[in-house]
């Protein structure tokens, strides 16, 4: 049965245990955790740095044996996504596993251990003209595990997909200190438990990433932004809808509005191939929009810019809608920030994942997003808190809405690979 927030327990780890995990990673890599390593307001007790697989497997071994919760960390960059722990009382970092293992680049496949970043993947990569064809955010920070764990992906899985298509293989330490592996370096897989798409989006509740393989795509070496706009938000759906089902082979596109634009909207379109196929495709999207401007690289980064400065009068989420809805979606945005002191602003990908920033007094911001879930619920999509302030109306709010049928089987999973309910209790779907 899964803990809840009324459940809490305080669990102190004793000397013996703390003896143990420094046996097991060296007297080094264990300290005392300090405030900056608090997570969601619960504050661990120790953080264990552990430097290979084995050593993941034998602290997740110790810790469930004693009744230790435990928190994975890579590099931090989102440990506030998520529900607020239950309890945790062990930081398990990851940062030490941070090699690129194997770069098949005949085969275009990697193997990378969780801990190594993005951009040091990418810059591995890019010496072969070859790429993981992903634009997470904050990709100096963000590590392979944790990236994975939050399934976090931007623009460029409009062409390339999404993790759970580039993912072939992944290494998982269970709870009970088991090294369970499932596909591996080739692209194809048949066989067994499809450990990489379960963990994928988990949040670390199932097991800890310990590597990844991954399918990689050649760098393109011509590239082009195009941006284009519209008076209002209907006029750009069309114009979405006309690209979208045109033969344009476009590799990344992005629609940006926000309150102080007054009903209109910037779309971002990134194009890719030869210099004359780059010719031919502005000549396809000036018959589809009429004319448009050559944008700078950095729009691409807009998603992220909606963190900038976010503080504890914003919040950020993702909303999820079918693609024909962004218009709908966009106005029933205004519509539940209207009358209530709120600013917003919105970065949403053709595929219908968008983020959405809110600025205003807490209680609004939580009566805003309150309106706004129930709306896109309604119409079959999802809201998603990323960040929050920390106040009461804000805390109160599941991260993550409505589980809908599909929370029976997610508890089965959980139970059947975390019986102890070790592994970020509380913090996914469900409380699981």
């Amino acid at each position: 049965m899964m803990e809840t927030a009324a459940s809490k327990r305080e669990f102190r780890i004793s000397k013996q245990i703390e003896g143990q995990l420094r046996g097991i990673v060296g007297a080094e890599f264990v300290r005392t955790a300090g405030a900056n390593d608090a997570v969601c307001g619960v504050q661990p007790q120790l953080v264990v740095a552990t430097g290979n697989e084995a050593e993941v497997a034998a602290v997740l071994r110790c810790a469930n044996e004693a009744g230790i919760a435990v928190i994975p960390r890579g590099g931090g960059s989102k440990l506030e996504w998520g529900n607020e722990p239950v309890r945790g009382e062990l930081i398990l970092s990851l940062a030490r596993l941070n090699r690129v293992l194997d770069h098949a680049w005949a085969d275009l496949t990697v193997s990378v251990e969780a801990g190594c970043t993005l951009q040091v993947l990418q810059e591995t990569l890019a010496q072969y003209g070859q790429r993981l064809a992903l634009d997470a955010l904050w990709p100096e920070r963000s590590t392979v595990g944790g990236v994975l764990s939050t399934n976090d992906s931007g623009a460029l899985r409009l062409r390339f997909g999404a993790l759970r298509d580039l993912i072939i293989g992944v290494t998982l330490a269970l709870p009970d200190g088991t090294l369970a592996s499932s596909g591996g370096r080739v692209v194809k897989n048949v066989a067994g438990y499809d450990l990489p798409k379960l963990a994928t989006g988990a949040l670390g509740t199932l097991g800890v990433i310990t590597r990844a393989f991954f399918r990689l795509h050649p760098v393109c070496s011509n590239s082009l932004t195009v941006s284009f706009s519209a008076a209002d938000f209907e006029e750009m759906q069309t114009k979405i809808l006309a690209i979208q089902d045109s033969k344009l082979a476009h590799t990344a596109f992005q629609i940006r509005c926000a309150g102080e634009m007054g009903g209109g909207a910037v779309a971002e379109l990134l194009l890719e191939a030869t210099e004359a196929g780059l010719v031919a495709q502005q000549q396809q999207v000036r018959k589809m929009v009429g004319s448009f401007e050559i944008a700078e690289k950095q729009e691409w980064s807009a998603r992220q810019q909606l963190w900038s400065g976010a503080s504890e009068n914003a919040v950020v989420v993702k909303m999820s809608v079918l693609p024909a809805l962004i218009a709908k979606t966009i106005r029933l945005v205004e519509s539940a920030t209207k009358g209530d002191q709120l600013n917003w602003k919105a970065v949403f990908q053709a595929t219908g994942i968008g983020w959405l920033r809110l600025d205003g007094p807490a209680g609004a911001l939580a009566a805003g997003v309150n309106r706004l879930r129930s709306a896109l619920e309604g119409d079959g999509g999802s809201l998603v808190i990323a960040h929050r302030p920390q106040s009461k109306e804000m805390s109160a709010l599941d991260a993550w809405g409505n589980p809908g049928d599909a929370l029976p089987l997610m508890r089965a999973l959980k139970n059947r690979l975390d019986p102890q309910n070790t592994l970020n209790p509380g913090r996914f779907v469900g409380g699981i």
